[in-house]
C-alpha cells in the first residue's frame, strides 16, 4: 500500500474539516448527486443513506493546522481538487469503505463567497461616474458682448473677398519683392519662432495636466547592508549568553502605483485650463503672424514712398540751384536785387537739408526690415537700396461685418481663451473645498539575509487608500478662490476691452483709408494743375513772353506738389495694410478649427 497523505483517519478528517472555512468547492461522496446542493459539512456514519456534501476550497493557507496533525507537510501545502479527492478516499480506505469522490466547483452565489473580493468593482464604477462630474464648473461670461450690425464709417466701395484673399492679402499689390520679403519673414522671423516654441510648450503642458487624470506607475528597487549597535542579540554558549550585532543584507524591488480619483472634476478643470492656454498660444502665434505681415508690408511701402520722395527732392534741389544761379546772373546785370538772391539761398539750403532726413528714414526702414526678416542690416541694404516705384496695384477692401472680428481677429481669440482658462481654474480652486480620494498599490519581491540566521525571500505588496478633506486652513482656500474670481473678472473685462479696441482699429483704418483717398485725389488734381502751369510758363519763356525765373518757379511748385502726392499715395497703400491688419488678415479662422 502506498504511503498515505496522513498518519491516521483522524488526521485525514481533521484536514478536511479545517479546509471548509472558505467554501469554493463541493465534494460529492457516494451515489446521491442531489446532495451537492445541501448546506453544512457534518460527517454522519459512513454508509448512511444520504452522504452529505463537504464545502471545500483550493489554495487555502494551512497555518491553522498543527504540525502534529499530519506527517507530510507538502501534501497539504499545494491543495487542489485532486488533493481533496485523494484525502477523502484515504479516509474511506482507513475506515474500510469503498466510495467514489467528486469535487464540483461552485458558483459565487452558491458557495457564499466573500463579496469583499468583488466590492472594488462597483466602487470603481461609482468613482468613475463621479469623476465625470464637475459640480464646481464656472459659466463662461463671454456671451455678454453684442457686436454692432454694421460699421459706422464704411469705405465708399467694398469689393467681394474670399478667405484666400484675406489670408494672402499682400499678393494683391502684385509686387514680387514684397512677396519675397514676406516669405522670408514667415520663415526666419525670431518673434514668430518664439511664438511657435511657446505653442509647443503649451501643448506639452496640456499633456502634463491631462496626466493627472490617470494613474501613475513607477518601478522601484533598493538594497543595502546594515549593522547597528542598538540591535543586539543574545545567544547561549558555554559561558552563558553571548551578545553580538548581526549584519543584515536587504534587497527589494517591484512596482508602485498611485491614482488620485477626480471625484469632483478638479483635475479635469485644470486639464481644460491647460488646453485653453494651449489654444491661446496658437492664437498668439496667429496674432504674431498678422502683426509681422502688416509690419513688413507697411515698412516696405513706406520705404518705396520715401525713396520716391527722395528722387523728387533731388530734382527739386537741382531746380533750386538753377534758380539761384539765374538770380545771381540777373543780379549782376541789375535785373534782380541781392535780397532775392539771399531768399533763394535760404530756400535752397532748407530744401537740401531735407535730403539727409529722408536718407536716414530709408536706412532705418531697411534696417527694420532686416531685423523682421532675420538678416543683418548690411545684407538688406544691398537688396533694397535701389529705388523702385510704389506698387501700381492694390488689394480690394474686404467685405466683413463686425461679427466676423470675433472669429478672425487672433487677439480676440486669445482673450477668449484667457477667459475660458481662468473660468476653469476658478472651478478647480473651488474643488479644493471638497474631499480628495487617493488609491495606492505596490508589489514586488524582497530578500533579507542576516548573519547567524536563515535568509528570507518573499513577495511583498501593499494596498491602500486615503481620503482627505479640508477642515481648517486659516482661509487659504477661500482666499485662493477669491483671487481666481478676481482674475476672471479681469480677463473678462480685458476681453470686452479687446473687442472694443478691435472695432476702433477697423473704424480708424476705414477713416484713414477714406481720408487718404480724398487727399490723394486732391493732390493728383493739384499735380495736374502744377504740370500745366509749368508747361505754360515754359512755352511763354520759349516765345520770349516770360522770363526764365517764372519757368523755374513753376517747376519748383510742380515738384513740391509731386512730393505731397507721393505722400498721399503712400498713405493710401499703408491704410489698406491697416485695414487688413485690423481684420486679422494673414491667416484663415477656419484653418484654426
Amino acid at each position: 500500500m502506498n504511503r498515505p497523505y496522513f498518519s491516521s483517519p483522524r488526521a485525514t478528517l481533521t484536514f478536511i474539516h479545517k479546509s471548509i472555512q472558505d467554501r469554493y468547492f463541493d465534494l460529492d461522496v457516494g451515489r446521491n448527486k442531489t446532495a451537492r446542493r445541501q448546506q453544512g459539512w457534518a460527517f454522519p456514519a459512513i454508509g448512511a443513506p444520504e452522504t452529505p456534501v463537504l464545502r471545500l476550497t483550493r489554495g487555502q493557507a494551512y497555518s491553522g493546522l498543527r504540525r502534529d496533525v499530519y506527517n507530510d507537510e507538502r501534501a497539504a501545502r499545494g491543495r487542489s481538487q485532486g488533493a481533496l479527492r485523494r484525502a477523502y478516499a484515504q479516509y474511506l480506505a482507513y475506515t474500510g469503505h469503498n466510495a467514489s469522490c467528486t469535487v464540483f466547483p461552485r458558483s459565487a452565489w452558491e458557495r457564499g463567497v466573500n463579496m469583499s473580493h468583488w466590492l472594488p468593482i462597483p466602487i470603481m464604477a461609482m468613482l468613475l461616474c463621479l469623476s465625470a462630474c464637475t459640480p464646481t464648473r464656472v459659466d463662461n461670461p463671454m456671451n455678454l458682448i453684442t457686436p454692432p450690425k454694421d460699421w459706422h464709417q464704411p469705405p465708399y466701395a467694398q469689393t467681394q473677398s474670399n478667405p484666400a484673399d484675406l489670408k494672402e492679402w499682400w499678393k494683391g499689390f502684385q509686387d514680387p519683392t514684397l512677396n519675397a520679403l514676406i516669405d522670408q519673414a514667415l520663415a526666419n522671423n525670431h518673434d514668430l519662432r518664439s511664438a511657435i516654441a511657446r505653442v509647443r510648450e503649451a501643448k506639452a503642458m496640456t499633456t502634463v495636466a491631462d496626466s493627472a487624470l490617470y494613474p501613475s506607475i513607477d518601478l522601484y528597487a533598493s538594497g543595502g547592508r546594515e549593522k547597528k549597535i542598538d540591535r543586539i542579540i543574545g545567544v547561549p554558549n558555554n559561558q552563558g549568553i553571548g551578545l553580538f550585532t548581526p549584519t543584515a543584507d536587504m534587497i527589494t524591488g517591484g512596482l508602485s502605483a498611485r491614482w488620485e480619483i477626480d471625484l469632483f472634476g478638479a483635475r479635469q478643470l485644470e486639464a481644460e485650463a491647460a488646453s485653453a492656454q494651449a489654444e491661446g498660444a496658437e492664437q498668439a502665434l496667429h496674432a504674431a503672424q498678422v502683426g509681422l505681415l502688416a509690419q513688413v508690408a507697411t515698412h516696405y511701402l513706406e520705404l518705396r514712398g520715401v525713396q520716391l520722395r527722395t528722387d523728387i527732392l533731388r530734382k527739386n534741389i537741382v531746380v533750386q540751384r538753377e534758380y539761384l544761379r539765374a538770380l545771381k546772373a540777373f543780379n549782376r546785370t541789375g535785373l534782380a536785387n541781392q535780397s532775392a538772391v539771399a531768399r533763394q539761398e535760404t530756400l535752397l539750403h532748407t530744401t537740401a537739408g531735407t535730403l539727409p532726413t529722408l536718407t536716414a528714414i530709408c536706412s532705418n526702414l531697411i534696417h527694420r526690415l532686416a531685423v523682421l526678416l532675420g538678416e543683418p542690416p548690411e545684407n538688406m541694404q544691398n537688396r533694397l537700396a535701389h529705388a523702385e516705384p510704389l506698387p501700381a496695384n492694390s488689394p480690394g477692401i474686404p467685405r466683413l461685418l463686425p461679427t466676423a472680428l470675433l472669429e478672425q481677429r487672433p487677439d480676440l481669440r486669445v482673450a477668449q481663451t484667457e477667459v475660458a482658462a481662468m473660468a476653469a481654474r476658478l472651478g478647480a480652486a473651488r474643488a479644493d473645498l471638497l474631499p480628495k480620494l487617493v488609491l495606492s498599490a505596490s508589489g514586488g519581491f524582497g530578500a533579507l539575509a542576516s548573519s547567524g540566521f536563515s535568509s528570507l525571500a518573499e513577495t511583498v505588496y501593499t494596498l491602500g487608500s486615503g481620503l482627505t478633506a479640508p477642515i481648517f486652513n486659516a482661509g487659504r482656500i477661500q482666499a485662493h478662490i477669491t483671487a481666481f474670481d478676481a482674475r476672471l473678472d479681469q480677463v473678462a473685462a480685458n476681453y470686452e476691452k479687446t473687442f472694443l479696441l478691435a472695432l476702433e482699429d477697423v473704424e480708424n483704418a476705414y477713416v484713414a483709408h477714406v481720408s487718404s483717398l480724398e487727399r490723394r485725389d486732391r493732390m493728383t488734381e493739384a499735380e495736374t494743375s502744377a504740370e500745366e502751369a509749368y508747361r505754360l510758363a515754359n512755352g511763354l519763356y520759349r516765345h520770349g513772353a516770360d522770363d526764365y525765373l517764372s519757368v523755374l518757379d513753376a517747376q519748383r511748385t510742380q515738384l513740391a506738389v509731386a512730393d505731397e502726392r507721393a505722400k498721399a499715395e503712400t498713405a493710401v497703400h499703408v491704410a489698406l495694410v491697416s485695414i487688413y491688419r485690423a481684420f486679422g488678415g494673414g491667416w484663415i479662422a477656419e484653418a484654426a478649427h
